[in-house]
């Protein structure tokens, strides 16, 4: 139960980071296009974990050297879904879709175990979505040709979650996600080559924006997420990467001044609410 507790915490720090920084890769992407923003940002990544795995080089097994390589195809897909998808739909929209990984890790999970989740995880995951609802969607709702493509974002990142709860617990943490942030890297180079679209100016904040995320926002919080997962569920990790939107609202306040409508705050609320559920209702089940 504690580790659970310190593991829950952990990523919800982790998801606070990420909430955190999302000011500042949106204005860095407005001079450095998302691709290559990605590719150089995962690369200063790769690079900041190389010294801990040789460290750990006694755990470089083919197993989890494939396992990390597939994780991180997978991540990759998420954002590279979401980077077109936002092309063709409102970020309202993107923000909400994205979001239904907390409904669809735990398909995953009873999909694989064949067991229900229990109630108040149920209750939770309800609470939870229905806040990103408040927090994410407008009035006037339309869905699009862009929200298909956000679905697959979200189906990606809740095979993500759902695989590191599986491989967490047999591989090194470090050589997983070394692995995912590798794969990430190289293939975000191979997209801005592929598709060359956005700007290309390698401003001073441009260079903030990489060197802020690098370490703190992908490196570190990647290790941290392969390595907690180990002492709690997928189902409960994906109701906390939930509060992402929640995180980047309070930063959006603290740093440009941007208040929350009171709708959103009863959404961030519900979000929160759902996140407490799951957390006080007792031993992980799946």
């Amino acid at each position: 139960m504690i580790q659970r507790r310190w593991a829950n915490l952990s990523l919800l720090a982790v998801t606070a980071v990420w909430g955190g920084t999302f000011v500042v890769v949106k204005r860095a992407t407005e001079d450095l296009a998302p691709y290559p923003f990605l590719a150089i940002r995962f690369a200063i990544a790769f690079l900041t974990l190389l010294p801990f795995v040789w460290v750990q080089r006694q755990h470089l097994t083919r197993t989890g050297i494939l396992k990390g390589l597939a994780l991180g195809c997978i991540l990759f897909g998420g954002y590279a879904t979401q980077t077109i998808g936002m092309q063709y739909t409102t970020a309202s929209n993107a923000g909400f879709i994205t979001g239904l990984s907390v409904v669809l890790v735990p398909v995953l999970v009873v999909l694989s175990t064949r067991k229900l989740p229990r109630l108040t995880l149920v209750l939770g995951i309800i609470s939870a979505t229905v806040g990103l609802a408040l927090l994410s969607l407008g009035d006037n709702l339309q869905f699009n040709k862009g929200d298909l493509i956000v679905l697959f974002c979200a189906i990606f990142f809740a095979l993500h979650i759902f695989l590191v709860g599986r491989y967490a617990p047999t591989e090194n943490a470090t050589v997983l996600a070394a692995g995912q942030i590798l794969s990430v890297s190289l293939l975000s180079t191979l997209f801005s080559f592929l598709f060359p679209t956005g700007s290309l100016q390698f401003t001073s904040y441009a260079w903030f924006g990489i060197l802020l995320t690098a370490i703190p926002a992908t490196s570190l919080a990647f290790f941290i997420q392969t390595k907690m997962q180990q002492f709690t569920t997928p189902t409960e990790t994906a109701l906390i990467c939930s509060a992402e939107p929640v995180f980047s609202a309070v930063f959006a306040f603290l740093l440009a001044g941007e208040i929350l409508p009171p709708r959103g705050l009863a959404g961030a609320v519900l979000v929160l609410i759902g996140m407490l559920i799951a957390e006080f209702s007792g031993p992980k089940e799946d």
